[in-house]
């Protein structure tokens, strides 16, 4: 059973269904006069070629929005969009058969389309979501389908939308809504197609170099978190590795998402904006030279449990970590000030790390004393430091024995009984705990 546990948690991740939700023009202008014909007939036809192609692809999904089609221009109806064939398996031929039956009438509601699209994707936890809008005009209804866009990223709803203008450059209206291709005439709005298609459902490679002090890619084994750098939500999750030649893995991440990459080394670092090329290796390489922390306890740690120390950067308010004693930790190569959560505190500032290199905190080995009371009362333990003392930790009101482990050092212990009606009978008492000793210290009234 442990073998085939094992074999089933290395098994790959199913790869995700991509689902391409195709936004097409068929307003009025698409009837207008381009290349060898009518610019709808050239689209119809370049439309029915890819949907054919597309039947080879597995995993996929397609489906059919169309603007401009239902209500005939003048006057302008700018709600004029239907889903027509929604997603499913095996549609291809009923998307094809769609747009061939289409006959232009109305105006150019973009932004409308886009915001209608939010709807088209029925709920999936492994999917791709891409739009492909096809037009050749720009917006006409006073919408911003910039604004559209960048709704759909940041609710997750789809990826940044691939966008096809017909007949003439529209770039300057539409680059801020998706990756825009110019189709200026028959031949590039194949080529647009094709590309658009090969971006889309072409996965690519990325190599992360976790470079040393040395700029040496020899840092492995942290996790690495991919988030998309317009909603903010995470995408992936890799634990970085170097393959059998020590070289970093090949990751195989979506090409139509923009990341920000967090490595999650002690303290986090990271970079912004990696942007892919469908089909082509990319590489980045991000500092994080990293060294050890060992935290110990004199020779003998059984005396104190669960001791752990916070850890800052040096001159920073800000803990990046919480490590108990006994461990061994990593932390990128630096200065790191302590707080050992001992009685007394210690605090040790300015820890250097360094890299590949195990710095080793020692601290000394406490002791132990036995705080006995014959009655409840009140009190509290002080540290006595060159004739003052430094508060250090309150007595349990209604506990009659407790139990403390204290770092070497001559302490003081104040009480008064709880039915002592005058601060005169206040006790005090004064003992000395030695590294690995025991003192008892009785709190009787008399």
């Amino acid at each position: 059973m442990l073998g085939l546990a094992q074999t089933e948690q290395e098994q790959p991740k199913p790869e995700p269904l991509s689902r391409i939700l195709f936004v097409f023009d068929a307003s009025q202008s698409m009837m207008g006069k381009w290349q060898s014909d009518v610019k709808i007939n050239i689209a119809k036809r370049l439309m029915s070629n890819l949907l054919d192609s597309l039947k080879t692809y597995n995993n996929l999904q397609v489906a059919l929005r169309v603007y401009g089609h239902q209500k005939q221009y003048p006057p302008a109806d700018c709600n004029d969009t239907k889903l027509e064939v929604p997603f499913d398996n095996n549609n291809f031929d009923l998307v094809k058969n769609r747009i061939l039956s289409l006959n232009p009438k109305g105006t150019t509601p973009l932004a409308y389309a886009l915001e209608q699209a939010a709807g088209d994707f029925p709920a999936c936890t492994n999917c791709r979501n891409i739009i492909i809008l096809i037009t050749d005009g720009i917006e006409e209804c006073g919408g911003d389908p910039c604004a559209a866009s960048l709704v759909l990223q940041k609710n997750g709803v789809s990826m940044k939308p691939f966008i096809i203008g017909i007949g003439r450059d529209f770039e300057d209206a539409f680059n801020c809504a998706g990756t825009y291709f110019d189709a200026a005439s028959e031949i590039s709005f194949q080529k647009a197609l094709s590309t658009v298609i090969s971006q889309a459902l072409h996965s690519t490679t990325l190599q992360v170099n976790l470079l040393d002090i040395n700029n040496k890619p020899t840092e492995t084994n942290v996790n690495m978190t991919f988030y998309d750098h317009v909603n903010g939500k995470f995408k992936y999750n890799f634990i970085h590795t170097l393959n059998n030649r020590g070289l970093p893995d090949t990751l195989v991440l979506d090409p139509l998402i923009t990341y920000d990459l967090i490595v999650n080394t002690l303290p986090p670092t990271g970079i912004e904006e990696i942007n892919l090329v469908a089909g082509a290796h990319v590489t980045v390489s991000i500092n994080a030279p990293q060294g050890n922390l060992n935290l110990k306890i004199g020779a003998n740690e059984r005396i104190v449990k669960n001791l752990q120390t916070i850890v800052r950067q040096h001159g920073s308010n800000e803990t990046i970590n919480v490590q108990s004693f006994g461990e061994n930790k990593k932390y990128l190569c630096g200065s790191y000030d302590l707080e050992i959560l001992t009685l007394p505190r210690l605090y040790i500032d300015d820890v250097k790390i360094q890299q590949s290199q195990t710095t080793t905190i020692d601290i000394p080995l406490p002791g132990i004393v036995v705080l006995r009371k014959s009655v409840n009362g009140y009190g509290s333990l002080y540290l006595e430091k060159n004739g003052s003392l430094e508060w250090i930790y309150d007595l349990r009101e209604s506990v009659l024995q407790e139990t403390l482990v204290l770092q070497p050092g001559n302490y003081r212990v104040v009480y008064r009984s709880r039915s002592a009606q005058r601060a005169i009978y206040t006790i005090e008492n004064s003992f000395t705990i030695l590294s690995g000793g025991t003192s008892n210290v009785n709190l009787f009234s008399y």
